[in-house]
């Protein structure tokens, strides 16, 4: 354990890693009035970093900790809080008896990690963890990237697209870009990019960087359109084990009634599960939304009657 006079050691040790781990290469001088130690210092804790299995990348006289080293390829896989992950930890927290010291230490860790968004790594996928990290990084320093290798589904092409990627949606599932060349915003799907490439040219179209509205069934689109729905209990249950941020627009009426309140993107979405759960779930207020569950019932009938004459036809 370490001693009280290996505190202050320790910390410099961080602080240096924190230099030679950032985007702006430094020279041991620089890093040594940087922190105030002498330059004889920075040469022992990178001989540290070495002996411990990073590898040291070397620019003329500047220095940094190459990032695909062991420990920071075992960095990538670890996990992000997304959105749905951090209110469930949130919910969870909270039930916890309010007098409890290690419940204010969880609650103030989960903000700390949360609030700073600091980069995504997901467990997912080795290769998505590390593209998500770099567009996390590109995001914040305002950087175009090359998706290398990026697979379309609706060209069935596989090209690098040029883009200035700016936002994710939930789970880190997609991406906004506003594509170079093109004049537009779109959505890229994370798991077809090959690779991510960070150029050094900032952004030059920041103005044209839009976010549309993503629902609690994960829909996105610039319209919202209110739905409220009157649920039971099994319904209700099932909404939040599967769409956890639906809880936020959950009213209790008694044990086995629940209203469902929120604006939605599009009735895509909710349609689905409503339609899963018929028989628990009672549309309230919106015809709009009642006439498209009508046709949606009238098409799956329809369907399936063609389906039982194809069975009778068939010799």
């Amino acid at each position: 354990m370490p001693t009280n006079m290996d505190q202050p050691k320790i910390e410099r040790l961080l602080r240096v890693m924190m230099i030679l781990t950032s985007n702006t290469n430094k020279t041991i001088e620089e890093i040594a009035r940087d922190l105030n130690i002498s330059s004889r210092s920075v040469y022992r804790y990178i001989d540290t970093f070495r002996e411990a299995g990073f590898v040291i990348k070397k620019q003329g006289n500047r220095v940094r900790l190459d990032k695909a080293s062991p420990y920071f390829r075992e960095i990538s896989e670890l996990v992000h809080f997304t959105e749905e992950e951090a209110y469930i930890l949130k919910s969870a927290i909270e039930s916890i008896d309010q007098n409890n010291l290690i419940k204010q230490n969880l609650r103030k860790k989960l903000y700390s990690i949360y609030d700073y968004k600091i980069l995504a790594d997901t467990v997912v996928n080795f290769q998505n963890g590390l593209n998500i990290r770099n567009l996390s990084i590109a995001i914040e320093q305002k950087r175009k990237v090359i998706l290398r290798k990026y697979a379309s589904a609706n060209s069935s092409e596989i090209r690098d697209r040029k883009v200035e990627a700016y936002a994710f949606t939930t789970n880190y599932v997609q991406l906004w870009c506003y594509e170079i060349g093109h004049d537009d915003h779109k959505l890229f799907t994370v798991s077809r990019i090959g690779s991510v490439e960070i150029l050094e040219e900032p952004w030059e179209y920041e103005h044209n960087h839009v976010q549309h509205f993503i629902d609690v069934f994960r829909m996105h689109s610039h319209e919202r359109h209110p739905v409220k729905l009157k649920m039971s209990l099994r319904a209700a249950s099932l909404l939040t084990e599967e769409y956890p941020l639906a809880a936020q627009h959950l009213t209790k009426l008694s044990d086995n009634e629940w209203i469902f309140d929120a604006d939605v993107c599009s009735f895509e979405g909710v349609g689905r599960f409503v339609l899963g759960l018929f028989d628990d779930i009672v549309i309230l207020e919106n015809n709009l939304f009642a006439e498209f569950i009508q046709k949606r019932l009238e098409k799956m009938h329809l369907s399936s009657i063609d389906k039982k004459s194809s069975y009778l036809c068939t010799p």
